[in-house]
């Protein structure tokens, strides 16, 4: 069911989560597709993420959503706790009350590793894409009917359109947005992964548990249908190393925690080495479009992790992107400008709640003294309430 040029692809550059999921969402419309990935194999880096209804209610549109969920844990609740004092300060159940209120879909915690494969799996299954890895795209031409690209190999590749899944340090956004490098949050984050018999018992849960401290928040919960226990310590910090997945001291991470309850120090006293990450965001933008090319994803709304919703709001691009594609398929950059004005203002907000989300968690003082009575008089329906805008969407 090819459309509009046959059998000239749409190129896509990168091969992370949305990346892949760009490519399965254009393939499940009929559309064929060639993708560009930098690195030697197709891997994802990182530990756990949290799957929100949203992500579920498109991945069901596209049959995902059952193979993505066999690798998951559903938990029975979230909880935030002081990690001072340890008291608790609110618990939403995610139980069957948390799946009615958002049309049936349920909230999972995932491997990024998990998630990506069933991505890579999906993709590989199909004959409408071709997944190319060390190669890079470097540059791109508009040339009005199809798109030219320049790969790290010296070779060119010409499509349709192009699609920019290439992550926070986009090249392609250089070029469409050109607003410089990421903007850097301040914020550490050390993350981790145990074995399920790694962890005393008295301190595995199956809940996703978020202990909040000044300027500090400590989160986990388990992983892989609850073989591994992932860890999550944020602090805020000047120290800076460019890039992801670089090993984290320990002192500076002790330094941050030490003052906090047996609970966490005892969790993060089993862990030999953690990956740091850098936060960064971008502010959002209204135009990522120009022409033939268009960005998704981090490329396109970069936020921070305070929402767990990167992967999620991702997912939605590729498949509102899609949609927008199959209505107008002999006119990309109109497909590509209705996807864009549907997203920008959903994705928008995600960016600047996540940043909102992150100086309550890290709240200190009064500011927590308020934070804990807003949040710890809710009842679940108010707690529902206060994340449907996010929840339920797109």
């Amino acid at each position: 069911m090819a459309h509009g040029n046959g059998s000239v692809p749409i190129l896509i550059s990168g091969g992370g989560i949305g990346g892949l999921i760009t490519a399965y969402a254009l393939a499940h419309k009929g559309f064929p597709v060639r993708l560009f990935e930098q690195s030697s194999e197709f891997k994802e880096v990182g530990a756990g993420i949290q799957l929100g209804p949203n992500i579920f209610r498109v991945l069901e549109t596209i049959g995902l959503k059952d193979a993505v969920l066999a690798d998951a844990h559903v938990p029975p609740a979230q909880e935030m706790r002081d990690a001072l004092t340890g008291k608790l300060i609110t618990r939403i159940p995610l139980d069957e009350a948390f799946s009615k209120r958002f049309s049936g879909q349920p909230y999972a915690v995932t491997h990024r590793a998990d998630i990506h494969a069933t991505f890579l799996h999906a993709c590989q299954s199909s004959n409408l894409i071709t997944l190319e890895t060390n190669r890079r795209v470097d540059a791109y031409a508009d040339h009005g009917d199809h798109v030219t690209v320049t790969l790290n190999t010296g070779e060119t590749a010409s499509g349709r359109a192009l699609i920019g899944c290439d992550g926070m340090w986009s090249t392609i956004r250089d070029t469409i947005v050109g607003d410089g490098k990421p903007r850097v949050s301040g914020h550490i984050a050390y993350r981790a992964v145990l074995k399920r018999e790694d962890v005393p018992d008295d301190l595995w849960g199956p809940d996703v548990v978020l202990w909040a401290g000044p300027r500090t928040h400590f989160v986990h919960y388990p992983l892989r249908r609850g073989e591994l226990f992932n860890l999550v310590a944020v602090f805020h910090s000047d120290h800076y190393e460019e890039g992801w997945n670089a090993e984290g001291s320990k002192e500076l991470l002790w330094e941050h925690f030490k003052m906090q309850v047996p609970q966490v120090l005892r969790l993060l006293e089993r862990i030999d080495t953690w990956r740091m990450w850098v936060l960064c965001d971008r502010e959002p933008v209204k135009t990522w479009t120009k022409g033939n090319v268009t960005l998704l994803g981090d490329a396109a709304h970069p936020m921070l992790q305070y929402l767990a919703q990167g992967a999620c709001m991702a997912t939605e691009d590729a498949v509102v992107l899609a949609d927008k594609i199959a209505a107008s398929p002999d006119d990309l950059p109109k497909a590509f400008h209705a996807y864009e004005q549907d997203r920008y203002l959903r994705t928008g907000r995600t960016q600047i709640m996540a940043r909102v989300y992150g100086e309550f968690y890290h709240a200190r003082g009064v500011a927590a003294e308020l934070r804990d009575m807003a949040v710890g008089s809710r009842t679940p329906e108010q707690s529902y309430d206060g994340i449907a805008w996010l929840y339920g969407g797109p």
